[in-house]
């Protein structure tokens, strides 16, 4: 994570998103002409992405980007190109990253941005680093379309992390290369993007040695690096283009992906934004920044689904599971930098139940095409992203609402779910009494980062209400049923309901937000550990905390003094 070329600012705060209000906003959506970091080139099967950063392209002055040190504008960029390789070239099986630079590969995350910046956004900045790493190992797993990592010069802290990611790692051999993870011997923090849990967890580097490493600033390359796991293979300079082609070559042929299937382009997607609302086609969010919260509504397709899959990749982008899950992961990152304030967030859905089903069967039955595959897993990810956000998270179930299948998910993902038992008596009587309807998607390829569905953590245990829930599948639900099936945490009638609803958003905002965070972040992964929930976890609290402390961010501390000439001075007690 970690830059150690760049130097340190102590001139203000780098992050450019606050709580609205005017201030500049960070914007998510970007395209490839566009790119100022990454160059991507497609060669048949295998596709290559170049970071190749600007030094003057940071997301805000203040720093300069050298050596491949990236920040969050860089990594927009990077989880765009994953993003746009898995949809708009089904012909892709091997993706190489490597670099443009001459002898170095990425420095990591620019320090001077990182010491100045605020902790909310080192916090966030990491998180999101993280899911884009998660993207690619996805990528690789699911969608036959593997990473290589070529690192042609030295990786280090962010930089390595980055080749971690990557289901095989070439270094370059020229006695000068290495990889190293030197946040801890030089800037008295961790590896903010899973470097850790990587080394030891997924390449099975042994204890002592990641120990050894961890605390080694100028890192291991050559044959020791292979012999301790840290890299697949070491490549002598004269033989590495050969050797990257040839290495890409034989993992493109192990894929089953399409070489034939036509690409879906990921169109611009349209989103009109102000201090008050966030509108798209298909969602809409209401700040509401006196209760601090966000009321967010789903709105379920309009239309039935297409025959087939080949009709819905003609639709391309407006295909409807695919138009949703890009407009909701849109939406979370933009609250989740720009509104920092806003902890709630209520979530609401309307339209047809028996609509969402039918796009998710059409989904379910055709999960072997490389399309509906893609969007399956895309929603995965997006849901993912929902549950690692640090706000406070209810769903909302009224008449007219659709809360059924995939966006029942939405709903199962909610720190608590308020279901009217009932109508309103007093607007509409007439009206169909709100339900929610449980869809096969529900029990199996929406997993969370604990690799169970949000059914099976939520009834963790009690494997008798996983199976009476199951039964019930198919079946609108109303609010006496769902509360029974533990479905739902309150279930009132239309006299309390305004009142039920206001009470649990102003309790949540007299709540420490720091609180909460931990709160949530403890209880929404119930179950095993994975290599993802250890991540996050331990960048929700460790990393977290590290972050926050004098020896790292304090004026004398390591993060603070980094580049100046000046050692840290550390508190030494033990905490």
């Amino acid at each position: 994570m970690t830059s150690v070329a760049a130097q340190h600012d102590t001139t203000g705060d780098a992050s450019p998103a606050a709580a609205g209000g005017g201030r500049e906003r960070v914007e998510f959506r970007v395209s490839p002409e566009r790119y100022r970091h990454w160059r991507v080139s497609c060669d048949g099967p295998v596709a290559t992405l170049t970071m190749d950063v600007d030094e003057q392209g940071g997301l805000v002055p203040g720093y300069e980007l050298k050596l491949n040190s990236y920040d969050l504008g860089v990594d927009i960029e990077l989880y765009d190109a994953v993003q746009r390789l898995r949809f708009e070239h089904p012909e892709v099986r091997t993706v190489v990253i490597t670099s443009a630079k001459p002898k170095i590969f990425c420095a990591g995350a620019n320090i001077r941005m990182l010491a100045a910046s605020a902790h909310g956004w080192k916090v966030n900045f990491c998180k999101f680093t993280n899911e884009t790493r998660n993207g690619i190992e996805d990528a690789t797993a699911n969608s036959g379309q593997t990473y290589l990592a070529a690192v042609n010069g030295t990786a280090s802290g962010g930089g390595y992390e980055l080749a971690l990611a990557c289901a095989h790692i070439m270094l370059v051999d020229d006695r000068s290369s290495a990889v190293s993870l030197p946040e801890l011997p030089l800037l008295g923090v961790l590896p903010g993007t899973g470097g850790l849990t990587r080394v030891v967890d997924k390449r099975h580097v042994r204890r002592d040695l990641a120990d050894y490493f961890s605390t080694r600033p100028e890192g291991i390359g050559g044959k020791k690096a292979v012999q301790w796991r840290l890299v697949d293979e070491v490549v002598p300079r004269p033989r590495w283009e050969e050797t990257v082609t040839e290495r890409a070559a034989d993992l493109a042929g192990r894929s089953s992906r399409p070489g034939a299937a036509a690409g879906v382009s990921l169109s611009p997607l349209g989103k009109t934004r102000d201090d008050e609302a966030i509108t798209y086609s298909k969602v809409t969010a209401r700040l509401s920044r006196d209760a601090g919260s966000v009321d967010i509504t789903v709105r379920g397709p309009q239309s039935a689904p297409p025959a087939d899959m080949a009709e819905a990749a003609s639709q391309g982008a407006g295909f409807w599971p695919l138009a949703v899950t890009r407009e909701l992961d849109d939406l979370i990152l933009d609250l989740r930098t720009n509104e920092p304030e806003l902890g709630t967030w209520v979530f609401r859905t309307e339209g047809e139940a028996a609509q969402v089903l039918a796009y998710d069967d059409l989904l379910l039955a055709n999960a072997d095409d490389w399309f509906a595959n893609e969007v399956l897993h895309y929603l995965k990810r997006t849901l993912r992203r929902l549950d690692v956000t640090s706000r406070s998270l209810l769903a909302v179930i009224e008449p007219g609402s659709c809360f059924a299948g995939s966006l029942l998910e939405l709903a199962l993902a909610a720190d608590r779910s308020f279901q009217l038992a009932g109508v309103f008596e007093d607007t509409d009587p007439d009206a169909e009494p709100a339900a929610i309807t449980l869809g096969n998607i529900n029990f199996g390829p929406l997993t969370m980062s604990n690799g169970l569905t949000r059914l099976q953590t939520r009834f963790w245990g009690d494997e008798a209400s996983l199976e009476a829930a199951s039964k019930r599948q198919g079946t609108p639900l109303e609010a006496e049923d769902a509360a029974d099936l533990g479905l739902i945490t309150f279930a009132p009638d239309d006299i309390d309901w305004d009142e039920e609803i206001r009470i649990a958003i102003e309790e949540r905002a007299s709540f420490s937000p720091d609180a909460l965070t931990g709160l949530e972040a403890n209880y929404r992964f119930a179950g095993p550990e994975t290599l993802e929930t250890k991540i996050f976890g331990r960048l929700s609290a460790w990393q977290n905390w590290i972050f926050n402390r004098p020896n790292a961010s304090g004026p004398d501390g390591a993060l603070r003094r980094f580049g100046t000439g000046q050692r840290a001075l550390f508190d030494r007690k033990r905490v």
